[in-house]
């Protein structure tokens, strides 16, 4: 179900002369629930608490920043009523589609594509996070900027804008081509064990196959297979003998050492633990 929420309008909030604005704002329970007629990064530079965005609502903490089209309606909240509480502190960065209009002629065709998205309700919102401090740096600045409104001030928002616009995009894809780079280079990781799932692989050799160390590695088998590496070689063994004692007439001793089990009682009480049937019993079942 549709919240029903406010639309807040560029000329209620941008500066006319620069199309834009950058403020430094407290988060309360008091700004509505809201969409606007322009484009807003939301960096949040302070506190902790809920953003919540069209029907999706995350937590918020220091170094996320949130980019939100045209038209998606959000509002942040603290994450309580207390006192005690620390109230989210964010800095916001608002520009209309005449701006980025005239900010997508010093950008390259894939960043004036985003940026049109932004302006049409052809891109949804997301968030990317701040690891090095390069977009908190670029926040301050323009806040300091807008807040000086002195000579060359208007120059200088419209290139630290430019430049935090490359940055969040830079984030953004470059985070999905690391997933993607991650993914291909897990599969090979996969793809050795397949072919030597009989031998003691170790972590170790692993790592020296892969290039990641032995905990990215944990974290990686985790995150791909949802089982600890030890695991999932345990599984892949076991999965390995069930295609063994299905498709061939070998005897079970030898297709323990096959799938690199040095003790048949060690194999048989592993079977039985994963498969809920001795390796004879599921021979029997196969047949």
């Amino acid at each position: 179900m549709n919240r029903t929420h406010e639309v807040f309008e560029r000329q209620y909030f941008l500066q006319e002369n620069l199309h834009m604005l950058v403020n430094r704002f407290t988060e309360d329970f008091l700004v509505p629930y809201h969409a606007h007629d322009f484009i807003e990064f939301c960096y949040v530079a302070e506190g902790n608490g809920f953003h919540h965005i069209g029907q999706e609502t995350f937590p918020i903490h220091k170094g996320l920043l949130f980019v939100i089209p045209i038209g998606v309606a959000h509002v942040f909240r603290p994450a309580s009523s207390e006192r005690s509480s620390k109230q989210p502190v964010v800095y916001n960065c608002l520009f209309d589609p005449h701006l980025a209009d005239q900010l997508s002629i010093f950008q390259e065709l894939p960043i004036q594509e985003h940026l049109s998205s932004l302006t049409n309700n052809a891109s949804s919102y997301y968030s990317v996070f701040d690891r090095d401090g390069s977009i908190e740096s670029l926040m301050l600045q323009l806040h300091q900027e807008m807040s000086a409104n002195k000579l060359g001030s208007k120059t200088m928002l419209y290139a630290l804008l430019n430049q935090l616009i490359v940055t969040v995009y830079r984030r953004k894809f470059e985070a999905q081509e690391d997933e993607r780079n991650e993914s291909a280079g897990f599969h090979l990781v996969i793809d050795y064990l397949e072919h030597n799932f009989n031998k003691a692989v170790t972590l170790s050799e692993l790592s020296h196959v892969s290039g990641w160390s032995s905990r990215q590695l944990q974290r990686l088998f985790l995150k791909h297979t949802g089982q600890s590496y030890g695991a999932y070689l345990q599984s892949l063994r076991i999965r390995k003998s069930c295609e063994l004692l299905r498709g061939s007439s070998q005897k079970i001793a030898i297709i323990a050492e096959l799938v690199g089990y040095a003790s048949i009682d060690s194999f048989n009480s592993t079977f039985k633990k994963n498969v809920g049937l001795t390796p004879t019993e599921y021979r029997k079942s196969s047949l």
